[in-house]
């Protein structure tokens, strides 16, 4: 199985410092903004396709893990006779595919498809 990890997730209290923060302080690119619900996720990571990328998300959520690969549906077969599915493989909204699943300790673990 090819599965990598695709992000690391940080909280925030206020999206725009944090914007301010990691894209002109450090210079990171911004990957994505998706809000919802009054809340924002903001996608940011070093300038360059590729690489694993920094999720600002609002304080208090719980985003869990978020994996990639570039075959969803095999990993998706593997992984269902042996962990808990949450979710089904879908096209989310904001366009990316995924699926998630629980690990023995209840974490969330999402698995995106890599295009």
């Amino acid at each position: 199985m090819d599965i990598r990890i695709r992000a690391s997730f940080l909280p925030h209290d206020d999206p725009e410092a944090a914007l301010a923060f990691y894209r002109d302080v450090l210079g990171f690119e911004v990957r994505g903004d998706v809000g919802r619900d009054g809340m924002r996720w903001i996608t940011v990571g070093p300038a360059g396709p590729g690489g694993t990328s920094v999720v600002l998300s609002p304080a208090g959520e719980d985003p869990g893990l978020l994996l990639a690969t570039p075959d969803l549906d095999a990993v998706f077969e593997r992984l269902q006779a042996r962990a808990e599915v949450i979710q089904e493989p879908i096209e989310q909204p904001y366009g990316i595919r995924d699926c998630a699943f629980l690990d023995p300790a209840g974490n969330v673990i999402r698995v995106q498809e890599l295009r």
